[in-house]
């Protein structure tokens, strides 16, 4: 069984800061993430992003991608890469996997503030009633 693995990574400036778009297609699932460089990062900046903290990224969704086979031929090659770079930077399949990835976050935190904010009621409650308890011993 042959497992195919591609990603990309995008870099551009979305009118406000330097963002990254790596987009991983392993076995033709697709999944996004989306990393705020700040300030135009040179190339050894990405270089070393690339290195030290691609290991660390949790690629979000997982959408259906029909990757293309990579052409063999190098001029084809290079076409498809000049033709690409033409395109505009991320792509809507990207995108689409970065906002299903953020509603499943959000899901999430709101699954987690509830669970806190029941414990803090729960805490509140047995406060309340270890001091009725303790009034009512006369103490």
């Amino acid at each position: 069984m042959q497992i195919s693995v591609s990603s990309t990574l995008t870099v551009f400036h979305d009118g406000q800061f330097w963002v990254g778009i790596v987009e991983h297609i392993e076995d033709k699932k697709m999944g996004a993430v989306r990393i705020v460089f700040g300030a135009e990062p040179s190339d050894e900046e990405v270089l070393r992003f690339v290195i030290e903290k691609w290991h660390t990224l949790t690629f979000g969704g997982s959408q259906n991608a029909d990757a293309k086979p990579a052409a063999k031929n190098p001029k084809r090659r290079q076409r498809e890469v000049s033709k690409a770079l033409k395109q505009p930077s991320a792509s809507t399949k990207a995108q689409s996997a970065l906002a299903e990835q953020r509603e499943a976050m959000k899901h999430k935190s709101a699954r987690e503030r509830k669970q806190k904010r029941e414990e803090e009621k729960r805490l509140r409650f047995e406060q309340r009633a270890e001091k009725r308890k303790e009034k009512k011993r006369g103490r």
